[in-house]
């Protein structure tokens, strides 16, 4: 049996406004594509909010505050980097006016495996022709429906 690391992670629910989430494809070589939500580990001495707020800036561009944690999900999968880890993610709610984002802040790895993005609806994630994760996003974003209606 694999040991597994912890990896503490900050996630991020990131909503345009018309409610939409945003979602990065990833293209690893060693699996399927798969689309997943911005967000990644807590560095060391940082927190889950400090992290969100980094690794919104580092993937999107966008500079804000995180907005509430929540959700948490504790989950075991490989990372694209082969580590196996069980995470602790917590997830923060973002709204933005946002359309565009800046993906200038990606590492080297991230320019390597994240292959695109785009905003998604409720509606347009179950189903979708490539795996979703969080695996249960549709009953995170239901969860938080008297949230993220859409911004008038």
């Amino acid at each position: 049996m694999t040991s597994r690391i912890a990896r503490p992670a900050a996630r991020i629910l990131l909503l345009d406004k018309d409610s939409r989430v945003l979602l990065f494809r990833f293209d690893p070589s060693d699996r399927p594509p798969f689309w997943c939500t911005p967000g990644g580990a807590v560095d060391p001495g940082e927190g889950y909010a400090d992290a969100a707020r980094r690794e919104l800036w580092e993937e999107t561009g966008i500079r804000a505050d995180t907005g509430p944690e929540v959700a948490q999900r504790i989950v075991e999968f490989v990372t694209i980097e082969g580590v196996p880890v069980w995470a602790d993610e917590r997830y923060f709610l973002v709204r933005t006016d946002a359309e565009a984002i800046d993906t200038a802040g990606h590492t080297a790895l991230e320019q390597r495996v994240m292959r695109g993005w785009r905003w998604f609806t409720r509606d347009e994630i179950p189903g979708h022709a490539e795996p979703i994760f969080p695996e249960d996003l549709v009953e995170m974003l239901d969860r938080l429906a008297a949230w993220i209606a859409p911004a008038r």
